[in-house]
C-alpha cells in the first residue's frame, strides 16, 4: 500500500480496479484543517487525465511494473508487435498505449514496455529517431526566409515541417514527443 507522501512523479497506482500514472501532485497543508494532496492521474487505459484529492490518511494500492526493452516488428491493424529481446517471445501492444510519435516508429526500432505481470501496460518509443525524408518539394535558391518550413515525409510515413533547405534523400533528427525536426543527421 502507498501512502500520500509516498506519491511521485511515474508512480503508478491502481484506483477502483483501474491503473494510472501520477502525472502531477501537490501537499497542501492548510493552517487549519488536515493536509491533503492534489494530483492528476493519467489513466494508463484510456489515456484520460483525471484530477483527485486525497486526505494523508488514503492509502492505496501500488502496482509494480517491469521495464521490458524490446524490439518493434511490425503493425497489425490497431496494434503494435513487439519481440522481447531476451525470450525471444512476440507480443501484441495496443497502439493506444505507446506514447506520442508512433508515426515514426520503424521496424527494428527498440521500445520499453512497461509490464504488469505478463500484461503490457504502457509503452514508450525512443525520445528521438533519425530518419530519411522519402518526399518533400524543391529548395529553392534565394529561398532563405526565415524560420519558413515546408512538410516532408519521412520512411515510416510520417509527415513533419522542416526548413526550405532540407531535401528528398537527407536524414534528420526528429523529436518524437511533439514531432518536430530537430536537425540534420550526416549519413
Amino acid at each position: 500500500m502507498v501512502t500520500t507522501s509516498d506519491f511521485r512523479t511515474g508512480l503508478i497506482v491502481k484506483i477502483d480496479g483501474e491503473l494510472y500514472s501520477i502525472v502531477e501532485f501537490q501537499h497542501v497543508k492548510m493552517a487549519r484543517g488536515a493536509a491533503f494532496t492534489r494530483t492528476k492521474l493519467k489513466s494508463m487505459n484510456s489515456g484520460r487525465v483525471l484530477e483527485k484529492t486525497f486526505r494523508g490518511s488514503d492509502k492505496l494500492e501500488d502496482v509494480r511494473v517491469e521495464r521490458r526493452n524490446m524490439q518493434y516488428l511490425y503493425r497489425e491493424g490497431d496494434h503494435l508487435v513487439c519481440m522481447d529481446n531476451e525470450t525471444y517471445e512476440q507480443l501484441s501492444v495496443d497502439s493506444n498505449m505507446m506514447t506520442p510519435g508512433t508515426d515514426f516508429l520503424k521496424e527494428g526500432q527498440a521500445v520499453s514496455v512497461l509490464m504488469n505481470g505478463e500484461n503490457p501496460v504502457a509503452a514508450e518509443m525512443p525520445i528521438f529517431v533519425e530518419l530519411e525524408i522519402i518526399e518533400t518539394d524543391p529548395g529553392f535558391k534565394g529561398d532563405t526566409v526565415s524560420g519558413a518550413t515546408k512538410s516532408a515525409t519521412v520512411e515510416t510515413g510520417g509527415k513533419v515541417q522542416v526548413p526550405l533547405f532540407i531535401e528528398k534523400g537527407e536524414m534528420i533528427k526528429i523529436d518524437t514527443r511533439s514531432s518536430e525536426y530537430l536537425e540534420r543527421v550526416n549519413k
